[in-house]
């Protein structure tokens, strides 16, 4: 299936509903870039939410699932791809883990969550109107209090190199506008095959949030610290993922 965006066209897909994909991210929890994706994101909930009910959007084998769980969240994980989901469940017996076919629609009840958390979903879901559509249908399973954390990968990350990643075999990324496809391959697992990517910018990102009647509470780019122990490339100084707050309008 493809959408178009202005003259170009996108292909829906999901590059992670795959067996050996999810056996490799099975095995992944959070080594070098990944380490900042997380490290900064109890803080940011603690801050910013309140409490115990969560979901997690685009939960793949359930690593986030289980990094909730841990800060003592309530979880339901979801997501679109069977083979994440059956690793999840393996992995992770007693966690209630869902398969949906789109959104959220019909498998969570509305207004019910204090928190939602995606990490890396909205890398791979193309074209303005489905994030908008997406985000809205998350924003209606908030309660009153609720609060979105969207974990997005920056644009910077499809153009450099880094502890977890490398970008050099694809210089096409650095002419990517928001909205293209790009790809990147990464180092921390056994699966070598590039990732394909939606690059999205923070404009992009803030023009679909408001779209979707979410307002942007705070914004959080993570760098790596000289004295964390993996030997960092371009972390210390250029922010691979960006965090958003939200909460509805």
């Amino acid at each position: 299936m493809t959408v178009t965006k202005g003259k170009r066209e996108v292909k829906e897909f999901n590059c992670y509903q795959d067996d050996t994909r999810a056996e490799a991210y099975a095995r992944l929890e959070f080594p070098g870039t990944y380490y900042l994706a997380y490290r900064d994101l109890p803080a940011v909930i603690s801050e910013n939410c309140e409490g115990s009910k969560a979901l997690d959007f685009g939960c793949g084998t359930g690593r986030s699932t289980r990094f909730l769980q841990r800060l003592g969240f309530q979880t339901i994980g979801v997501d679109i791809a069977p083979e994440m989901i059956e690793k999840a469940r393996t992995l992770d017996p007693g966690g209630d883990y869902r398969l949906i076919e789109n959104d959220v629609s019909g498998v969570c009840e509305e207004g019910s969550f204090d928190l939602v958390l995606s990490v890396f979903t909205f890398d791979n879901i193309p074209t303005m109107e489905k994030k908008v559509e997406l985000f809205k249908a998350l924003g209606k399973t908030l309660n009153h209090r609720g609060t979105i954390v969207s974990l997005v990968s920056s644009p910077e990350i499809y153009t450099h190199e880094w502890t977890s990643f490398t970008t050099k075999d694809f210089p096409e990324n650095k002419f990517a506008q928001c909205g293209d496809t790009v790809k990147i391959i990464m180092t921390d697992v056994s699966d070598s095959r590039p990732v394909t990517d939606i690059i999205w910018t923070d404009e992009g990102y803030r023009e679909v949030y408001k779209k979707a009647g979410l307002n942007v509470l705070a914004m959080h780019k993570p760098l790596a610290k000289e004295d964390e122990p993996f030997q960092w490339v371009n972390e210390t100084r250029i922010a691979p993922w960006t965090i958003y707050v939200l909460k509805r309008g």
